[in-house]
């Protein structure tokens, strides 16, 4: 099944059942929360709260897919990776919120292994409960993913088959797109050659950002990689800045992450393709926005 027609036939289902698919979207909350503060698992959760909690995005008996940025054999400190306490954290969540069972898992650059275990992601996630997977090529899919530029690609089938996608990516330069953050973050759940994309990579963020569609983004801001990205290597790459933004829009969280490094949405390609496409609003003026330091 298509991710989208799964999407689609879950909100027809909400309608059979007398469920309004928009009542959640009616309430009173904001469009983005941005909390700042010392200690990365506080800020995850109060940026949650914020939204209404999450039970707004997690049902019971769901099974749930965090997709964390584990691509790089690096450090926490070293900011190529999600910071590992954001991940627990949100897997605590998760399961709080009654989730049947929480995976993590990401496609990395370097060997899973070595990179799952030094980021500190590995360790933090299964102690907060989850099931964490290597990638596995036997898993592997080609499905039909309809973009503009992506028409069909190889994507492990643990993300097809999740109820619920919620998506921490870290805040970072990058090399190619200026900056990696959510929707960069979606090539991580593909197998294949995955340096062709690299010949349009904002189009195929915009295409599978699309195709994925988390019900929930996560931005890791803790720390920022400021140089030398996306997968940095020294401490003086690193910024501290103590931040996480949360939203359902994830056009709308990598327009707020690139304001951390003073950059506009119309210096990036791949958020005006996105804002032309509808699928995100990248004028954050329009937007109800909660920041507050915790």
């Amino acid at each position: 099944m298509k991710r989208r027609d799964f999407l689609k036939n879950a909100a027809l289902g909400s309608i059979i059942l007398g469920i309004n698919p928009s009542m959640m979207a009616q309430q009173n909350f904001p469009d983005l929360a941005v909390i700042h503060g010392d200690s990365p698992s506080k800020i995850t959760r109060e940026a949650v709260a914020s939204l209404g909690g999450i039970k707004r995005f997690v049902s019971k008996g769901d099974v749930v897919m965090l997709k964390a940025n584990i691509g790089w054999d690096r450090t926490p400190e070293q900011a190529a990776c999600t910071n590992p306490e954001v991940v627990g954290t949100l897997v605590e969540l998760c399961l709080e919120g009654g989730a049947k069972e929480v995976k993590v898992m990401d496609n990395p650059c370097n060997p899973a292994r070595r990179t799952y275990a030094r980021s500190g992601i590995a360790s933090s996630a299964k102690k907060a409960g989850a099931t964490v997977f290597y990638p596995n090529k036997y898993r592997l899919r080609k499905m039909m993913l309809n973009g503009e530029w992506i028409k069909e690609w190889e994507v492990y089938s643990d993300f097809i088959e999740a109820d619920k996608i919620i998506n921490i990516p870290i805040a970072k330069i990058h090399s190619l797109s200026k900056l990696t953050m959510g929707m960069k973050n979606w090539l991580g759940a593909l197998g294949g050659n995955r340096n062709q994309l690299h010949q349009n990579i904002n189009a195929a963020m915009v295409d599978l950002s699309a195709f994925f569609k988390p019900c929930l983004t996560v931005l890791d801001a803790y720390r920022l990689l400021i140089r030398n990205g996306p997968q940095g290597g020294r401490l003086s790459d690193v910024r501290i800045y103590k931040t996480v933004v949360a939203g359902t829009d994830y056009v709308a969280v990598d327009t707020m992450g690139a304001t951390f490094f003073s950059i506009k949405s119309e210096e990036l390609p791949f958020l005006q393709l996105a804002s032309q496409n509808g699928d995100g609003e990248v004028h954050l003026e329009k937007l109800r926005i909660e920041k507050r330091k915790v």
